[in-house]
């Protein structure tokens, strides 16, 4: 087998090579953002998220951290942070797992079939449980204010300045001093 260096660098090229766009953050392939694009035939279709990936040295032994860096509003991603809470990833994770599995398997099944019995997002559990259509237009409605190709280069690693409240409103008096405050 391998050195967990060799496969990290293999896993990553075979991401760049494939349909995903992949931008890395630093020098190394350890921390990059991929393009992620919302499932067909769900409430996500046509949404386009920015997950940041981060590999441990231990990779492929030890699981990537994966997070959302656009808002979306799913029972299992946590809506400030972008965590997400899916098993595959944070317990049962295993070496024979790869990065093309995370975004062409684990991430769209978690899209298409949200667990709200463990939530990140109690929000959106409680509205998947009580009103399943009224939260897939929430979904919609998310997916069109946050998740649109040209808002993307709005998204920086890390930071919680992707779209001010004022921009989700409609509101064209934008306060840029406001923004600043935690």
């Amino acid at each position: 087998m391998s050195s967990p260096s060799k496969r990290r660098d293999m896993d990553v090229m075979k991401l760049m090579m494939s349909d995903y766009m992949v931008e890395t953050t630093n020098d190394g392939l350890t921390e990059f953002n991929v393009e992620f694009h919302g499932p067909k035939q769900s409430p996500y279709e046509g949404g386009v998220w920015k997950v940041r990936v981060e590999l441990p040295d231990a990779y492929p032994y030890k699981s990537p951290s994966i997070g959302f860096l656009n808002k979306i509003f799913h029972p299992n991603v946590d809506e400030l942070s972008g965590s997400i809470c899916l098993d595959v990833i944070n317990q049962s994770w295993s070496p024979m797992f790869d990065l093309l599995n995370i975004f062409e398997v684990f991430l769209p099944q978690l899209l298409l079939y949200p667990n709200p019995a463990d939530p990140l997002n109690g929000d959106a559990a409680s509205l998947l449980l009580k009103d399943q259509q009224q939260y897939e237009q929430k979904v919609k409605e998310y997916c069109e204010r946050y998740a649109k190709r040209e808002k993307l280069e709005d998204v920086s690693d890390g930071s919680d300045e992707d779209i001010s409240d004022d921009e989700v409103t409609g509101s064209d008096n934008v306060d840029i001093a406001g923004d600043s405050a935690p």
